[in-house]
């Protein structure tokens, strides 16, 4: 049990740590080769934030634990809106650009409906998957096409450095491929071991310890923009995180590993994912001609993922009524 939770605490160490190089080097050869730092931000920023729960899924799927990595999406989601949302807003409010509430708002609302078809017969079939991995592509299409003269959705990190040369940035780029690979399988295996010793599902490790770890990118990313003056960016990089999760990390799930879904992930979880992330739409609403996400609202957010979290732990763990 101890060499598992060691395993867990190095493997999301090792996998923040690897995303942010795999980034940087991916960054550094664009900006080397004449790509935009526009599309950079639309595209391989995109995807690096992402990058955790891409290779945890990858790496559970390919480890016979596809239900972590559908766990690992959800709660990510989850933990996006109510934990990464809600910390930032109560450090400085967060304004939120108009493009993202009418271009990118209805496009998260928009996959996840598609998921909730997909996992409605508890099944993710590979050509379900593959179906949200061509829905991926056509997102950053439409983004990238519709952006171009708006405020970007997702900014390149500041790293301290500008334009690496092309070989520093290809060593980092496969320095950090190898790490999320490695780091990703640490991570699983040290999951599923704490899942079997405390007698508790995939699923759950999945939306919890591994959700919370793998949206540790958003984290820092959302509080140090927020503490930089730059709070707006936080909810673009939440958006389009959730968005990936539901396509990227679902679709690469079920393209290795067509998997049954345990009922609750419908019955519980994709509703409280629906229900926070409409709460936090309606918070942002306009009010006095202003879209932003008040101290108040997130702590409300913030709140409701604590309730969350401590509802599944009760359950999972049978812990006693006091009554």
């Amino acid at each position: 049990m101890l060499l598992a939770g060691l395993a867990v605490l190095s493997g999301l160490v090792l996998l923040v740590l690897s995303a942010d190089r795999f980034v940087f080097g991916a960054s550094g050869l664009a900006l080397n080769f004449g790509v935009s730092p526009l599309m950079i931000g639309l595209t391989i920023v995109a995807f690096g934030t992402s990058a955790p729960e891409i290779f945890v899924a990858a790496a559970a799927a390919l480890q016979d634990n596809p239900n972590l990595a559908i766990g690992n999406a959800i709660g990510s989601n989850i933990a996006n809106v109510g934990l990464v949302l809600g910390l930032t807003a109560l450090i400085v409010p967060v304004t939120v650009h108009r493009s993202v509430i009418e271009r990118q708002f209805p496009i998260m609302f928009a996959v996840m409906a598609v998921s909730v078809l997909i996992f409605l017969n508890d099944y993710l079939s590979r050509l379900e998957a593959i179906a949200l991995i061509i829905i991926v592509f056509m997102f950053v299409i439409f983004t990238v096409l519709n952006e171009k003269k708006q405020i970007p959705v997702f900014k390149q990190p500041d790293t301290g450095l500008k334009a690496p040369k092309t070989a520093t940035s290809g060593l980092w780029l496969i320095a950090g491929l190898v790490l999320l690979v490695i780091s990703s399988k640490i991570l699983v295996w040290g999951a599923v071991e704490i899942a079997s010793n405390l007698g508790v599902s995939d699923l759950i490790i999945g939306l919890t310890i591994i959700a919370i770890g793998t949206s540790l990118p958003e984290v820092a990313t959302s509080i140090a923009s927020a503490l930089k003056g730059n709070p707006d960016i936080a909810i673009g990089n939440v958006v389009g995180s959730n968005i990936l999760n539901l396509l990227a990390v679902v679709g690469t799930t079920g393209v290795i590993a067509p998997t049954s879904i345990y009922p609750d992930v419908m019955n519980r979880d994709v509703i409280v994912m629906i229900v926070i992330t409409a709460c936090m739409v309606v918070m942002v609403t306009p009010w006095q001609n202003r879209h932003i996400l008040n101290r108040l609202g997130g702590f409300i957010l913030l709140a409701c993922y604590l309730g969350y979290l401590s509802y599944i732990s009760v359950k999972t763990l049978n812990v006693p009524s006091l009554s």
